[in-house]
């Protein structure tokens, strides 16, 4: 299984905050056939706390095509910047992850933010 990832970091200059931008993740599947218990769980990795998850199951026809795994999510829920990651289990098992980063913004004068050189990641 591969988690597709179209940003790996986001910004926010206050936390904790809520990340309430759709978002999707996409997982692409393959060699696979089956009933499978799938989880998806986003991880903070400085103390492997779980801060998300969600428990589904789903039933793969072929394991000679691919299949696609989408898990939509209204909000993400960051109570201090640092690593996270996204894991993706089937039946109990760890079959992929993405790496996410939480990065602080640091406001500057004029009310403007910084991230290229004034940002502090954790």
């Amino acid at each position: 299984m591969t988690l597709v990832g179209i940003f790996d970091r986001i910004w926010n200059t206050q936390f904790p905050f809520q990340w309430t931008r759709p978002t999707a993740i996409y997982a692409r599947v393959t060699d696979a056939e089956g009933e499978y218990d799938i989880r998806l769980e986003l991880v903070r990795l400085d103390d492997e706390q779980t801060i998300g998850r969600f428990e589904g199951r789903t039933t793969l026809a072929d394991r000679m095509e691919s299949s696609e795994l989408i898990f939509p999510i209204d909000t993400l829920a960051f109570e201090r910047p640092g690593r996270y990651e996204f894991r993706l289990f089937a039946n109990r098992r760890q079959v992929g992850g993405m790496a996410l980063s939480v990065v602080q913004e640091v406001e500057v004068l004029g009310g403007q933010h910084g991230r290229s050189k004034s940002f502090i990641s954790t």
